[in-house]
């Protein structure tokens, strides 16, 4: 069975930084494009950041360029995102997400085969 919890989401006022973690369990992810998306109420799901299985090509929203970063450990079978400058718009659930097959990441959520469960980001102004 193949989990991806995700962490450390919480309340953070505006300016502050959150750094989210996605462990991954059930298989190996070494060699799959991972990505971060999010979704905030009332409102579609969005892509936030994608990452090549081995780390070598980041793609980032708009929104969230040059404050947010992903990144991954393989050996651990982790993706983390540290989220930088945090705005009240960045308020929303993210969500960790895996595809199938190997290579690289996506910025489609229907690319991905698995997610997480997701965890809630509030940032106050």
């Amino acid at each position: 069975q193949v989990h991806l919890v995700e962490s450390g989401g919480g309340l953070v006022q505006t300016g502050g930084s959150l750094r989210l973690s996605c462990a991954a369990s059930g298989r190996s992810f070494s060699g799959n494009g991972m990505g971060w998306f999010r979704q905030a109420p009332g409102k579609e799901r969005e892509f936030v950041a994608t990452m090549r299985w081995d780390g070598g090509t980041t793609t980032y929203a708009e929104s969230v360029k040059g404050r947010f970063t992903i990144s991954r450990d393989n050996a651990k079978n982790m993706v983390y995102l540290q989220m930088n400058s945090l705005r009240p718009e960045d308020t929303a659930v993210y969500y960790c997400a895996a595809r199938a097959g190997f290579g690289s990441g996506s910025y489609y959520a229907k690319d991905y085969t698995y997610w997480g469960q997701g965890t809630q980001v509030t940032v106050s102004s």
